[in-house]
């Protein structure tokens, strides 16, 4: 963190920055610990050359879960240009009911509905622009913002083969018979991967590093079956608080598409192995 960085955040904090300890763990942003003159201690997200408007669309998307009153995430402190100020969370144990408190607090921010398939804002996830356009229904949604302009990007960046291409030309033809019955927008965290949840001090979830909007409720269910790091009690839980539509299985694959081609255009054409994978099983 250099000087000009420490000061910036001294202003807008009111008190200067006395230490500033580097934390691990991700793969776009750099994280601190900082602890201020006068005590306080907080969490500082920052970036050499963050996307224009990335970390106040993050902090609004940190409100916008608080809201429903459901989950832990952190509380906003500060946000601009240069950098987002969170609360700091400490790190604690599990507590013994850790799985299924985190099924029935996904199942309760899924049942605080937003009005539409969308959002008031767009947002990024990861440091990719994420397109938030309100839509009348999942389908429409699900095809113009999400699948779409990934499967564009990818493209023109070279990492889609002329196959691949032909499958998602196929999927869409079909999309309509694959996304499961019609149910109301649900409000999604985006980017429910393991790193992006926490344990805290008192043992409970914490979710952090949303990508935000109203769409379906498997999406994050999905997002959360791609890279491991949550049980099957969690799923569980989640399903006796809020069953699942008929279906559901079979639509993983489907859901976990948008994820992996974010990834693609994220992290290079390693992925498209697994993109070709989901859409030969929805074939």
């Amino acid at each position: 963190m250099n000087d000009a960085l420490t000061r910036a955040i001294g202003e807008a904090l009111g008190a200067p920055v006395g230490q500033a300890r580097p934390l691990s763990g991700g793969d776009i942003n750099e994280a601190y610990a900082i602890t201020l003159g006068d005590g306080r201690t907080c969490f500082v997200k920052t970036n050499r050359a963050p996307p224009s408007g990335m970390f106040r669309a993050e902090a609004r998307g940190l409100a916008w879960l608080a809201e429903a009153q459901a989950v832990r995430v952190p509380a906003v402190v500060a946000a601009d240009e240069r950098f987002l100020i969170l609360e700091l969370v400490q790190p604690g144990r599990p507590s013994p009911t850790f799985d299924e408190e985190l099924g029935r607090a996904l199942a309760a921010l899924h049942q605080a509905r937003p009005p539409t398939f969308g959002l008031d804002h767009d947002n990024f996830i990861g440091r990719l622009p994420q397109s938030n356009q309100a839509a009348d229904t999942w389908l429409d949604f699900y095809r113009d913002e999400r699948l779409t302009p990934q499967i564009r990007q990818a493209s023109d960046a070279g990492r889609v083969s002329p196959g691949m291409r032909r499958a998602f030309a196929r999927l869409l033809e079909r999309l309509g018979e694959l996304v499961g019955p019609p149910e109301p927008p649900a409000r999604l965290h985006g980017d429910l991967w393991g790193g992006n949840l926490m344990c805290d001090e008192g043992g409970n979830p914490c979710l952090i590093d949303p990508a935000v909007y109203g769409g379906h409720r498997e999406m994050d269910l999905a997002m959360m079956r791609l890279f491991g790091g949550f049980r099957e009690r969690t799923f569980a839980a989640y399903a006796e608080a809020y069953p699942l539509s008929t279906g559901h299985a079979a639509r993983v694959a489907l859901y976990q598409l948008y994820p992996l081609l974010v990834h693609v255009n994220l992290f290079g054409g390693s992925y498209a192995a697994s993109v070709e994978a989901a859409l030969a099983s929805l074939s």
